[in-house]
């Protein structure tokens, strides 16, 4: 929250009528013509009236606060909308509350000159944004007389990280003042990738006996201790610790925990210093099919656990709850410049690697990882044969129009309305999914 921000009063429309309205009343003065007097005069008093009632109102609503309840998880392309509240104030005649969203949208992430932990301390504490990818972005809503709440709706192309304010404005119906009102309301919204659906995959995890205990629990009791299932034979289920939490609880021996299988994935966000709109849509697609990959394997096996490694940060993800703070953290990496990543950790199951075309160092890295068996997931442009496109279509092609960026409120860059050219890499490994991303104008 900030103070009520400073803008001028008059709109464009209000600021050419006044000049308008003087001038004719000069030029009406000198030619001693009453009718055009008139006219003049009476565009003036109405400017005035409409002046000073509006001020005198705007001044009343200074303390306003409204709520601005961003929809979460934020989707791109989904048309989600921001509910705003608190707008319920009594507003003189032939005036309309309106709130504005205005910012900066970073697509498929922040600076990549940034470290990590500068990025999260930007996210959380500013909304001013210093990125070399960052494009203007605006949104707007009015309120209905009468009405007390109200829905701005907020679309983003693709995912990425809003840093922005929302504020109000009181302004009378013929478009001629705009007051600042209210109080300003900050806020940093990561905005996840458009789901994409690819095909069911066969996984070979890394098996072995391990406690799937509650992490959260600090009660010693509940350490070998889970809910009831059924076929759980009854003298095993603790019946204080059931009546205490209103669920029943089955006793577990220490000696017979549960099998966890550990599925080990490595994230490559390698890429350039001030990637295109081209690259940066090849890195959107591949947090979509990272997404995909997690959620669909953990709503098929709740026993999987996940060990997710990226140019930033490494997590474990052992249930839904930790996925979706991944999946928050996830649509804000940027790229990364290309770094030395060390001995690749050797492994019985299967290694699940997602990354782009972008990623010059991907060929290097499958190479470290032999013989180890590799699922490659890579997200590249139509591939060329003798300066033609070979077109595809299906599920594993996918498609950015750059005209969606001024069509959902936001200004792209000059540079990003150029078409670079990225060349598909040759690569090998055990399996290879290959997704075909495509930006046009």
């Amino acid at each position: 929250m900030g103070k009520p921000r400073f803008r001028p009063v008059f709109t464009p429309a209000g600021a050419a009528i006044l000049v308008v309205a003087i001038v004719v009343l000069i030029r009406s003065l000198y030619a001693r013509n009453s009718y055009e007097i008139l006219l003049s005069f009476a565009a003036l008093i109405l400017l005035l009236a409409l002046g000073v009632i509006g001020r005198w109102k705007a001044k009343k609503l200074a303390g306003l606060e409204p709520g601005w309840k961003v929809p979460f998880p934020m989707t791109a392309n989904a048309g989600e909308e921001s509910l705003i509240t608190g707008l319920g104030t009594p507003l003189p005649l032939f005036f309309r509350l309106h709130f504005i969203v205005r910012g900066k949208f970073s697509p498929a992430g922040g600076d990549v000159s940034a470290d990590s932990d500068t990025a999260r301390a930007e996210a959380e504490n500013t909304t001013t944004v210093k990125s070399a990818n960052a494009c203007f972005m605006s949104a707007e809503t009015s309120v209905s007389r009468g009405e007390k709440t109200a829905r701005i709706e907020m679309d983003f192309p693709m995912s990425g990280i809003f840093r922005g304010s929302g504020f109000c404005r009181l302004r009378d119906i013929f478009g001629l003042f705009s007051f600042s009102c209210g109080v300003e309301q900050k806020r940093t919204v990561k905005v996840r990738s458009a789901p994409c659906f690819g095909r069911k995959l066969h996984i070979n995890a890394q098996s072995g006996a391990e406690d799937r205990r509650n992490k959260n629990s600090t009660n010693e009791e509940r350490f070998y201790m889970r809910e009831y299932s059924p076929g759980d034979r009854l003298r095993d289920i603790n019946w204080k610790s059931s009546e205490k939490i209103d669920a029943l609880i089955t006793r577990i021996s220490p000696d017979n925990q549960e099998k966890v299988s550990r599925i080990e994935v490595y994230f490559r966000n390698f890429g350039p210093a001030k990637p295109s709109i081209e690259a940066l849509w090849l890195l959107d697609r591949a947090k979509a099919r990272l997404s995909h990959f997690l959620r669909s394997l953990l709503e098929e096996n709740s026993s999987f656990i996940f060990s997710v490694r990226a140019a930033r940060g490494n997590w474990e993800i052992q249930d839904s709850e930790d996925l979706e703070n991944f999946l928050e953290e996830l649509a804000g990496l940027s790229f990364s410049a290309a770094q030395n990543e060390g001995i690749v950790p050797a492994g019985a199951g299967d290694m699940y690697v997602f990354s782009t075309a972008c990623d010059a160092g991907l060929p290097g890295f499958l190479l470290a990882c032999h013989p180890r068996p590799v699922s490659l997931f890579i997200v590249q442009p139509e591939t060329f044969y003798k300066d033609k496109v070979i077109k595809r279509v299906g599920p594993d092609h996918e498609t950015f129009c750059k005209r969606d960026f001024p069509a959902k409120g936001c200004i792209p860059l000059l540079r990003w309305l150029s078409k670079t050219k990225i060349e598909p890499l040759n690569v090998n490994a055990g399996r290879v999914e290959r997704i075909y991303a495509e930006t046009r104008l």
